[in-house]
């Protein structure tokens, strides 16, 4: 104020306007370094969400994957039963018949991954998928939500055959109060 009165007062307007010029600049330069840092701040916080986005997505890929090992460990332990008792039917092996009264009833057995929610999905809806500078993993997000689709319609078409053709054939075949076969033919037919 002093400086600014002082060059007012002895008339020297062209210090006056340098002075003010630089305090201007001073101005000017000091809100460029606020909005630089404000502006590395929110891209440092951005980075830092979209690395937790990746964290998750990582970790319910692991998740899915545990469960999709696991249902194939399951359909692995039905499908040496099936193949053995296909093979006992194909031979026409009537010495086998306990064994396929014991392995018959295991064809109800359907493994049920039904996974409905998805990560791509859920990125989608709540809007974190625009967050994500990686697009190879957009993709695969994508690719990953199409097989959970088709996995879920193979599991739909599995127990359609389970309820419409495997279980009838059973029931007509076997009597499980006794654990006979009543009709054999039909069995090893089927």
């Amino acid at each position: 104020r002093k400086i600014r009165r002082r060059l007012l007062i002895n008339n020297d307007l062209r210090k006056y306007l340098i002075y003010a010029i630089g305090e201007i600049l001073l101005v000017v330069i000091g809100i460029l370094i606020a909005l630089n840092i404000n502006n590395w701040n929110e891209s440092n916080s951005q980075r830092k969400h979209e690395e937790q986005i990746y964290l998750n997505i990582k970790r319910k890929v692991n998740d899915d994957k545990g469960v999709v090992l696991g249902v194939i460990d399951y359909n692995n332990i039905y499908l040496e039963q099936y193949q053995f008792a296909k093979q006992i039917i194909e031979t026409n092996d009537r010495s086998k018949l306990d064994t396929l009264i014991r392995i018959a009833p295991e064809l109800w057995r359907y493994s049920d991954f039904n996974k409905s929610s998805n990560i791509y999905q859920t990125m989608v809806n709540s809007g974190q998928l625009t967050l994500l500078k990686n697009v190879k993993i957009v993709e695969e997000l994508q690719n990953l939500e199409d097989t959970y689709i088709y996995m879920n319609r193979l599991e739909a078409n599995h127990f359609q055959v389970i309820l419409q053709y495997v279980g009838p054939g059973i029931i007509e075949n076997i009597n499980f109060s006794n654990n006979k076969i009543e009709r054999p033919d039909e069995l090893f037919s089927f």
